[in-house]
């Protein structure tokens, strides 16, 4: 019954804000990397560059924190005490927004599931055509987005939906 009145609750917070909050992206799920658990990339296996990354991990409607002006959803209870440890090593940089599109000198959203660990700070990337030329040259691209980050960082969230995107998250346990 709780579980029903916290989910009620929150469809009516949906409904009356809007699909950004803050400078953290935001999609439709109401919820910062769509929904995905930003603990779980540590515990996925990272595959070589040229090859795609294992998908991200579904959080859970019931496990959130909040962090940056955002919702953050979790699979579980540890992984969500894990982030509230350390919030800024598990969130994605640039406020979950496309780490190429950054290099590039714009915000656009980030795929959960188009993602890499580099120098232990998570980046995501808009769609697998960007992730080839990110990874072409991901030192010089972040040199790029490090450089531009600090004139983009002020600008509100992308409002932009992830091209070819479904989300499978958040879900109730």
């Amino acid at each position: 019954m709780l579980s029903s009145l916290r989910a009620a609750a929150f469809g009516l917070v949906l409904v009356a804000s809007p699909a950004v909050a803050g400078p953290q992206f935001v999609d439709g799920t109401g919820f910062a990397v769509s929904g995905y658990d930003v603990v779980a990339y540590r515990d996925l296996e990272q595959v070589p560059v040229g090859q795609s990354q294992p998908a991200g991990i579904p959080g859970r409607a019931d496990i959130t924190a909040e962090y940056n002006g955002a919702v953050f959803a979790f699979a579980s209870e540890e992984n969500r005490d894990r982030f509230l440890a350390d919030p800024a090593f598990y969130a994605p940089a640039y406020d979950g927004h496309c780490a190429y599109g950054v290099a590039k000198g714009g915000k656009v959203p980030g795929n959960p599931n188009l993602w890499r660990i580099v120098d232990d700070r998570l980046y995501l990337n808009i769609t697998e055509n960007v992730v080839t030329f990110w990874e072409e040259d991901i030192p010089g691209n972040l040199t790029l987005s490090e450089g531009n980050w600090t004139g983009l960082e002020p600008d509100a969230a992308s409002d932009r939906v992830i091209p070819q995107f479904t989300s499978d998250a958040p879900v109730d346990g």
